[in-house]
């Protein structure tokens, strides 16, 4: 499904209006920019996309905000194919995809200035679990945003 996807939308997969004018692509970029922004990420933060897919929405990002971003996702193919076209896009040294289940995530307490997940968490079987997984790695005081369909 993931090439499919990533025909059909590019390597960011999610939903976005799009405005009069705007092109496809245009209407991703501003919905991720928007989220970065509400967020208030700085260059040099520690950010965890969580389910990231190929990383479109984590590269997008991290060259938007000069932020440092790891992303999640349960699936290997993902993971390869996202670090792939980082290294190609010469952003690798600010994003790394690791296969991981964001239910039980392969990081420290209080590890990251914020967290994100764009049209991921609904697909969690246990979303009080994700998202207490989501608090835990976040820093005192840090953000979390998310924006789903349902």
């Amino acid at each position: 499904a993931t090439e499919f996807y990533e025909w059909g939308w590019g390597t960011s997969f999610h939903f976005a209006d799009r405005r009069q004018g705007e092109s496809f692509q245009q209407s991703i970029l501003r919905h991720e920019y928007f989220l970065a922004g509400r967020m208030n990420i700085s260059k040099g933060a520690k950010i965890l996309d969580c389910g990231c897919g190929i990383g479109g929405p984590a590269r997008n990002i991290a060259r938007f905000t000069g932020a440092e971003i790891k992303a999640v996702t349960i699936n290997q193919f993902q993971v390869n194919r996202g670090n792939a076209i980082s290294a190609r896009e010469c952003i690798r040294d600010q994003v790394e995809l690791i296969q991981a289940d964001f239910m039980k995530l392969p990081f420290e307490d209080s590890s990251f200035d914020g967290v994100y997940a764009i049209e991921s968490t609904c697909h969690a079987p246990d979303r009080a679990k994700v998202y207490g997984e989501i608090l835990r790695v976040l820093k005192p005081g840090a953000t979390f945003a998310c924006y789903e369909w349902c």
